[in-house]
């Protein structure tokens, strides 16, 4: 049977009782946006981990993040092209090796230890995302009909929250549970005692990353050997004729879209990296960075369960007026943080998760509307976009070190505002991707 997609001229084929293909084929990919949440979201324990291991300030542990999302700048766009020859499956069993590389690099850096192993490590972990998504995330809107291609990508979304929402606490719990014993000026320390005592600390984060190895693997072989259902005219591998290709760069709402994803990211990114470190000033909470981490989860839990939520009303709702709604309540929760203190400033900013839900899988879809067999090229272009997450949270770091971290979150401001317009007038399809004939 045919299923109508994101593209006019894209439909996905599946085999008779397609139905229950269909919503295998939807499910398996889900599982793929849990893992990824889950393991980018041990970031955020990693910053403090880190940082009070290698003694380092924001700005420089903040490469854990700058790295990471590099990675995806470097490998996000060439995915695009690759995924068009290779197919979506091919592409996501890539994305899950790649991942399982830069998960047992991890051992080394530990053993080692050694920050710049581990930024590799990170490397490796974001390129192999990268491709992931570059596959993951199309795949889910062209799985259905167009108009309903946000309320998926959402629903799909909100078990990458639930992975962020599980990530924080057990990381915590995992890589943190010796916090307590951290020292806090390693620089004193004799060079003998100082690798030992980094060698200790740093043992905390081999088991979660040997297990994450494990579960990338077996899920590589999982996807190699499922039969999903093939879509067809969304790739080169259908049949495209290449003299008939257009260019993506002719899409306003697509150029517009990775500007949105890179401000949207960068935002996200920023404040759960710094959720810890906000927690333990003493005019905010005055925690220390175990029991912050434990608040972690509302901020991603909100988003959770917000797009849980959002993936309904996007049914009834256009998904640009749902957007532009969520980025100013976003905006305004990050300036009372900032002008407050307390309990007031720590469930503000905690707040933002729940507005944050929808924002990526909406703007991902508006990015790729009527994009046709141009599908994935702008997908890549679209994951490309995610280095956002960074830099801004770098020039965060960077402020931070400078003027504070309390009044540093004016950057998120910012991005916030870029993406109501996104969602007020940026997404408008001027025109759609030409139809291209299959052979």
């Amino acid at each position: 049977m045919a299923i109508g997609s994101a593209g006019s001229s894209t439909h996905v084929t599946t085999a008779p009782g397609g139905g229950q293909s269909y919503r295998s084929a939807f499910a398996m990919v889900t599982t793929l946006f849990f893992i990824w949440g889950f393991i980018t979201s041990l970031n955020d324990i990693l910053i403090p981990h880190l940082k009070a291991i290698f003694d380092l300030n924001y700005a420089e542990v903040l490469l854990i993040q700058f790295v990471f999302f590099v990675a995806y700048a470097v490998f996000g766009y060439p995915s695009g092209r690759i995924v068009e020859h290779i197919g979506y499956k091919r592409m996501m069993v890539v994305g899950l090796l790649i991942m399982a590389v830069g998960a047992i690099l991890f051992i080394p850096a530990a053993d080692m230890p050694s920050f710049p192993l581990f930024l590799l490590a990170l490397i490796f972990l974001g390129a192999g995302m990268a491709s992931l998504q570059v596959a993951a995330n199309p795949y889910v809107t062209v799985l259905g009909p167009s108009e309903t291609a946000s309320s998926r990508l959402n629903l799909s979304q909100a078990f990458n929250s639930l992975g962020t929402t599980i990530g924080p606490p057990l990381g915590g719990f995992l890589i943190l549970k010796g916090a307590e014993k951290l020292v806090e000026n390693v620089h004193t320390l004799p060079p003998a005692a100082l690798h030992a005592y980094r060698v200790q600390q740093a043992a905390t984060v081999k088991f979660p990353y040997v297990v994450i190895t494990v579960v990338l693997i077996l899920l590589a072989l999982v996807i190699g050997f499922y039969n999903f259902p093939r879509i067809e005219g969304a790739t080169k591998e259908s049949g495209v004729q290449p003299e008939q290709q257009a260019s993506i760069w002719r899409y306003r709402h697509v150029m517009l879209g990775a500007v949105a994803i890179f401000v949207y990211v960068g935002a996200e990114v920023a404040i759960g990296s710094f959720l810890i470190n906000y927690f333990e000033l003493k005019d905010i909470a005055g925690l220390n960075a175990r029991d912050a981490a434990y608040y972690l989860p509302f901020y991603w839990g909100g988003a959770m369960i917000g797009r849980f939520i959002g993936s309904a009303i996007l049914q009834k709702v256009k998904t640009e007026k749902l957007l532009t709604t969520n980025a100013i309540i976003a905006l305004v929760l990050v300036v009372i943080s900032m002008l407050s203190f307390g309990h007031v400033a720590l469930w503000s900013i905690l707040a933002i998760g729940l507005f944050n839900s929808i924002m990526f899988p909406s703007i991902f879809t508006l990015g790729v509307a009527e994009m046709g067999p141009l599908t994935g090229e702008a997908s890549g272009l679209l994951v490309t976009a995610i280095v956002g997450g960074a830099i801004i949270p770098e020039i965060q770091g960077v402020l931070a070190d400078h003027i504070g971290l309390h009044h540093a979150f004016f950057i998120p401001v910012l991005c916030y505002i870029f993406i109501a317009y996104y969602g007020w007038k940026g997404a408008r399809v001027i025109h759609p991707a030409p139809r291209l004939s299959a052979r």
